[in-house]
């Protein structure tokens, strides 16, 4: 099975398809409230779709999980809050669920921190340490977390209104146990757009004020305030920017350092539903320069013909990412979560007590490249301590025909880490295939790398047979392909598989896949192998650098 080589057809990164009309999509299901109990974010269950939940992935305890929320780091930990229905396993009357973890690792869930009320259901938004105190809402000396969030009015929606999204904040003061909203809410009302919402906040301290950029239909606009109550609009971006095929949303706005010039640059990340890079939901970015008033892209002296839109993950799993504010300066790493899901599946995936799971977090790192200014990721180095059993691989070459490696004796089927590289110099073979598969072979999940003629430096990932699929036609319809951004001799392959997902992290971090699938048989092989015939003065296959894996427990 493995032996016939994939078919590749014409590479189309801009693909838009059908889909739910944004990241929170409506329901008509009533309000309702149920603070799930504190539990181990990772407890197996005897539910009938316990194989299905991951390992060393954030999921919720029970119900319908979607946006990461309110990412703040706060006296030693990291606060979690997610998008939630806990009464459901499809979207429902939105709260914020919430978790925290003193490593990103290990998580406790908590009792869910914003419920819905007559104002309407609780959307995205962002939380920070407001350390000056400046809204006033701090007791005895300590500053108070403040979240600022999207009141979502379903029945002005239903009464087919524009202005059904506002803005409004709430408040603690015991380390984010519980939360007392604004009596002042809505602190900015809705301006007469349809799609107003998701606002991330952050202390500018270049300029003195408190910095919101928000999601508005097809584009984004950018707040000020002195004391988080009251806002001044100051500018917007994006409607004759690249990719409006959907809505826009969750967007963000932050300070990387190019890690070659130590130069300051700043970068907007944007999701948007549909317009992903390879169908349904995605998220991407600009990288430009930030005067407290404007944001505006800078102009790269190396096009990306390849590539109009600069994407944070080609696969087709990992929206609405943000990153944790107020993480401390002698730290000083910029950490993103996403939503591993998309909104053409993600009601109809296979799991019946929960839904969805979050990303690994992930470091994020600014880069000059040959193909401009370009964003990286690499897992969070608090990952390593799951690192168990490690199982080298020392063939010399990856060589025409398959190598087969049992992984049948990890302590959990499917839960492990690879990291590989290998030669490209001194071979011309075609492509390499990486196949995680069952015992029989027949459900299997695929990564790869191609140069056959006319791709062209094509990374791919493949699901289609890999498990179910049949719950909703857009899940599998074919490859999943990024370029490659670098013109490096190594190539190296770092990925972390979960059961039911895969984060590949191909060369530094640039381009990323993350996928789910859903095998009804364990995974407990892995295939590598290699296709393309040896030219003159060119070996056979691949030359394998280096090359792990790990168990992860």
């Amino acid at each position: 099975m493995f032996k016939s080589a994939l078919f590749f057809a014409a590479v189309v990164f801009l693909l838009g398809c059908g889909g739910a009309p944004g990241g929170e999509s409506t329901s008509t299901a009533d309000q309702a409230s149920t603070a799930p109990a504190a539990a181990p974010a990772n407890e197996k269950s005897a539910a009938p779709d316990a194989h299905y939940r991951p390992a060393y992935h954030f999921t919720p305890p029970a119900g319908w999980m979607n946006d990461p929320n309110g990412m703040v780091y706060f006296e030693g930990e990291y606060h979690l809050f997610y998008q939630h229905f806990p009464d459901g396993n499809t979207w429902g009357p939105m709260h914020w669920g919430h978790a925290v973890s003193s490593d990103l690792v290990t998580w406790e869930h908590l009792p869910i921190a914003l419920a819905p009320d007559e104002k309407g259901y609780i959307f995205s938004g962002s939380a920070v340490v407001d350390r000056g105190n400046t809204s006033g809402f701090g007791q005895g000396g300590r500053p108070p977390l403040v979240a600022m969030f999207t009141y979502h009015d379903m029945a002005a929606e239903k009464a087919g209104k524009q202005d059904f999204q506002s803005q409004a904040i709430a408040y603690s003061n015991d380390r984010g146990r519980t939360w007392t909203k604004y009596a002042g809410n809505p602190v900015i009302p809705n301006q007469g757009v349809r799609d107003f919402r998701d606002p991330k906040v952050f202390w500018d301290a270049a300029h003195r004020q408190w910095t919101m950029v928000l999601a508005a239909q097809d584009r984004v606009q950018f707040f000020s305030s002195p004391d988080l109550k009251n806002w001044t609009y100051r500018s917007d971006f994006g409607a004759s920017a690249p990719n409006h095929a959907g809505v826009w949303e969750c967007p963000e706005l932050f300070p990387l350092k190019i890690s070659e010039s130590g130069e300051t640059a700043w970068v907007l990340l944007v999701s948007i539903n549909p317009g992903g890079a390879n169908g349904g939901s995605g998220t991407f970015y600009f990288v430009g320069d930030w005067d407290g008033s404007t944001f505006r892209p800078r102009k790269e002296a190396i096009p990306t013909p390849q590539d109009t839109v600069q994407w944070v993950d080609y696969g087709r799993d990992n929206y609405a990412g943000v990153t944790f504010s107020d993480v401390p300066a002698t730290d000083g790493r910029r950490i993103f979560m996403g939503w591993m899901s998309n909104w053409d599946y993600a009601n109809e995936v296979p799991t019946t007590t929960w839904r969805s799971a979050m990303t690994l977090p992930r470091e994020l790192t600014l880069h000059d490249t040959d193909f401009g200014t370009r964003l990286h990721q690499q897992p969070a180095r608090e990952l390593l301590k799951l690192r168990g059993q490690r199982i080298p691989l020392e063939m010399p070459r990856i060589g025409d025909g398959t190598t087969t490696i049992d992984l049948s004796q990890l302590p959990a089927a499917g839960v492990f880490e690879l990291d590989l590289t290998i030669d490209l110099v001194d071979s011309d073979a075609e492509e390499l295939y990486l196949t995680l598969s069952d015992a029989t072979g027949e459900q299997f999940y695929r990564v790869g790398y191609s140069r056959r003629s006319g791709v062209d430096n094509a990374f791919f990932t493949d699901r289609r047979q890999a498990g179910q699929t049949d719950f909703r036609p857009s899940f599998a319809p074919g490859l999943t392909v990024a370029p490659r951004w670098s013109n490096e001799g190594n190539l190296r392959i770092h990925a972390f598989f979960d059961r039911t997902s895969a984060e590949v992290f191909f060369d530094g971090g640039d381009p990323v896949l993350t996928d789910i699938f859903f095998p009804t048989e364990p995974f407990t092989q892995l295939t590598l192998e290699s296709y393309g015939s040896a030219g003159e003065g060119m070996q056979e296959g691949w030359s394998l650098v280096e090359g792990s894996i790990w168990a992860l427990e």
